[in-house]
């Protein structure tokens, strides 16, 4: 065995093409000399350990492109397991012409189910991807049988097997099939909202992927994608347009979709001008604002100094953003509010700390901006203590705390674990929490799977937004989380009454 070990890293040394029958057949190899130092008395213990090997062969020579072979290892393997079945289909995701395959693969694993192998919450994921990739009229039939599988054996509550059938049912343009598989989702996650949203949009149903999108508890940049791209394809440029004026994070993705949009509409020069906007925004129209304020001596000027820090620091360049600070001989509380600001952005909050002082030794009085940014960068930073610390020191300066600064502190509290320090600020509060309030202690509560707190939290959202549906998200993931499953399926009866209603009222759509 170690011949072979040695051999193959000779082989690693002079440079070969591992992308080759060398590497699998080796380890079979390997593998075969284990088996032979084995007592042979052991025949459950040697086949386990083959089944596994012959698994991982099978997984190694198709992340290596080598189907055939992958395949050959399949057919001959004496004994297979869930991990077997699932691990072919997964690789004929990466040809085309499959379905068959796919088919007679799933066929033959059903016909094993006899002597108790039945798929799992990864099979059905690997079965229907495999299956769309031709796009072929039969996979209409897969979908629904396997559909029905799904249901029988209980694994549509799963994330996996739930996303894996949206895919399938937006394949098959069968909307209601869509919505009554996204229901079937017990806890659902990001991906799986981000799948029916796209599904939506694929199908044409632009304000049902609008509604999707408000209802989601959290959002990810593949949200936004997924809505923009829905935008686009369904002709809808004016709401495209709209939607990427409010993304809050844009990268080069989100760019070249719009520019590509209008030059395929040969709009050409709106594709120009949303070019160009973006290298401004990149840096470059900021570099030559600020190369031709220096040149004209108008660096003396407060406002268009802070200006430059405020740009800086909002574009990703923080050190920028500092030496511009640094060399200001005159400042504001505007500009200090930047630069903190800027720090709280980048989650430096030492570092923003660390400039308030410098702040007030100067002889600048904070205002009720400077403490937002304070407690917004300790939130962001885990910096507890001095969070509170911060928070006390407002009376110092004639500062009454509003709802923004109870707001950050709630934040910062949740986010460390202090629950019921939060809990116990909200309630001393001088004024009824807001819904910003109340959405940061029930995210924290979803985070740290407090039942009891989430619940005051979400019951504080419905009195000020009934239809909101994330609290009711929220709390199906605390008690799933603690399976306690007659309780989700109680929230999700309540979610789908109030989205019902939610639904004929229609009115963040108008």
């Amino acid at each position: 065995m170690f011949c072979v070990s040695a051999s193959l890293l000779r082989t690693l040394d002079v440079g070969y093409n591992l992308l080759s029958r060398k590497l699998p057949k080796s380890l079979q190899h390997c593998s075969s000399l284990i088996f032979r130092n084995v007592d042979n008395k052991n025949d459950g213990l040697v086949e386990a350990r083959r089944l596994f090997n012959q698994n991982q062969t099978s997984s190694l020579d198709i992340s290596t492109c080598l189907m055939s072979e992958a395949r050959q290892v399949f057919d001959q393997m004496p004994v297979r397991d869930v991990v077997s079945w699932n691990t072919m289909p997964m690789g004929l995701k990466k040809t085309r012409d499959n379905t068959e395959s796919v088919l007679r693969l799933f066929l033959d694993m059903r016909r094993s189910s006899i002597s108790g192998l039945n798929p799992d919450e990864l099979t059905i994921p690997a079965v229907i991807d495999g299956a769309a990739v031709s796009g072929s009229a039969f996979v209409r039939v897969l979908v629904l049988q396997i559909h029905a599988l799904a249901v029988r054996l209980g694994l549509t509550s799963s994330v996996y097997t739930g996303s894996a059938l949206l895919r399938g049912y937006t394949s098959l343009r069968d909307p209601r099939g869509l919505e009554r598989v996204f229901e079937e989702i017990l806890v659902k996650d990001v991906v799986s909202w981000n799948v029916l949203i796209m599904g939506y949009m694929k199908l044409g149903f632009v304000e049902d992927g609008e509604r999707a999108f408000g209802e989601m508890p959290e959002r990810n940049i593949v949200t936004w994608h997924t809505m923009l791209i829905g935008y686009v394809n369904n002709v809808e440029m004016s709401k495209a347009r709209d939607f990427f004026d409010k993304m809050s994070q844009r990268n080069v993705f989100s760019w070249t979709v719009m520019i590509n949009s209008y030059v395929q509409r040969t709009e050409f020069k709106v594709a120009l001008l949303l070019f160009r906007e973006m290298l401004y925004r990149r840096f470059l129209w900021g570099r030559q604002m600020h190369s031709m304020i220096t040149k004209r001596g108008m660096d003396c000027d407060v406002v268009l100094s802070t200006s430059l820090v405020d740009m800086y620091a909002k574009s990703g360049d923080i050190t920028g953003a500092s030496r511009v600070f640094k060399s200001m001989l005159v400042k504001n509380p505007a500009s200090w509010n930047s630069m903190i600001g800027g720090f709280a952005r980048h989650g430096l909050g030492v570092e923003a700390l660390e400039e308030f002082e410098r702040m007030v030794q100067c002889g600048y009085k904070p205002d009720q901006v400077t403490f937002i940014n304070l407690l917004s960068a300790c939130a962001h930073a885990g910096l507890v203590e001095e969070g509170e610390k911060q928070f006390m020191l407002m009376g110092r300066f004639g500062i009454s705390a509003e709802k923004e600064h109870y707001a950050c502190m709630v934040d910062l509290l949740a986010r460390a674990g202090q629950l019921d320090k939060a809990e116990r600020l909200i309630k001393g509060m001088p004024f009824e929490p807001d819904f910003v309030i109340w959405g940061a202690l029930l995210g924290a509560c979803g985070l740290h799977s407090c039942l009891e707190l989430g619940e005051v939290a979400a019951k504080g959202i419905s009195r000020l937004r009934r239809e909101y549906p994330a609290a009711y998200d929220v709390l199906c993931r605390v008690h799933g989380e603690k399976r306690d499953w007659t309780s989700v399926m109680e929230l999700r009866r309540l979610m789908r009454k109030t989205k019902a209603k939610k639904q004929d009222a229609s009115s963040w759509i108008e």
